[in-house]
């Protein structure tokens, strides 16, 4: 299976749908924002200082699945037929759980506009009821069904709770440790090499003995590389980005033990 929205250079782009029959295509989506039983409360009698929360909700949610290619960069602009957001206060889960439904004809799927519509509902929530509620917790937005188009239809199953990781006793007190990143024993960094990058080295992972960087940050784990596989000297041919632990880094960025670091090429739009 690929990734559609990339191309054979690794580049995002926007996908052309204009060879696609039209079909029905339908979506819904769910999330939760849990809140303390006082705010439920309140919302369930309208008394929050904002006003009708639900119905600014709702409109926020429509509005948002009508914008979906605004926000979300390589969408298409939908002709939505039907966009639906509801909302059921759960005293005993202490949330009110955000569903939304969107419905086309058209050659592209509506996943993301449900997705969206939940999404913006949710922070409308927030929104409202932040003056007597800043703890609230926004989380558990998916994709529930998906009905129409070439890879046909879906629906979420059920999900079996987590099992609770393991404590190896690697961390401090009250901490849980969820394994190392790396496969060789001795501390290490983990390097990825992304989308376009990857092909032209034909190397995806490697682990990086710390012990082998003269300084720890990313210049030296380049050198580090380019040491330990000739191949990597390309890192320095055309212009290629480097994450640390996913947030975006530079050659002076330190690196330590168990740190994942990417490299990829920069992303392009179309």
């Amino acid at each position: 299976m690929s990734l559609t929205h990339l191309n054979a250079r690794g580049e995002a782009h926007m996908v052309d749908v204009a060879d696609k029959p039209e079909s029905r295509r339908e979506a819904t989506a769910s999330g939760r924002i849990h809140m303390r039983p006082e705010t439920l409360a309140l919302l369930a009698e309208g008394g929050l200082p904002k006003g009708d929360v639900l119905a600014t909700a709702r409109i926020a949610g429509i509005q948002a699945a009508k914008r979906t290619h605004e926000l979300i960069p390589l969408c298409h602009a939908l002709a939505l037929s039907r966009v639906a957001v509801d909302f059921r206060l759960d005293e005993a889960e202490g949330c009110v759980e955000v569903t939304a439904s969107c419905r086309l004809n058209g050659r592209t799927g509506v996943e993301m506009e449900a997705l969206t519509a939940v999404s913006v509902a949710c922070l409308t929530l927030y929104d409202m009821c932040k003056a007597v509620d800043k703890s609230m917790e926004i989380g558990a937005i998916h994709l529930d069904t998906k009905r129409g188009g070439r890879s046909g239809d879906y629906r979420r199953e059920a999900v079996e709770p987590r099992p609770a990781p393991i404590v190896t006793g690697e961390g401090q007190a009250g901490e849980v440790s969820l394994g190392s990143r790396c496969d060789i024993a001795s501390p290490c960094i983990r390097v990825k090499c992304l989308a376009e990058l990857r092909e032209r080295l034909g190397i995806g992972e490697v682990s990086v003995p710390l012990d082998s960087l003269e300084r720890q940050d990313v210049a030296g784990l380049k050198a580090a590389l380019k040491a330990l596989d000739p191949r990597f000297s390309r890192l320095d041919e055309g212009r290629v980005l480097c994450a640390v632990n996913q947030v975006m880094a530079g050659d002076t960025t330190p690196v330590t033990n168990e740190d994942e670091v990417a490299f990829f090429p920069p992303v392009t739009g179309g």
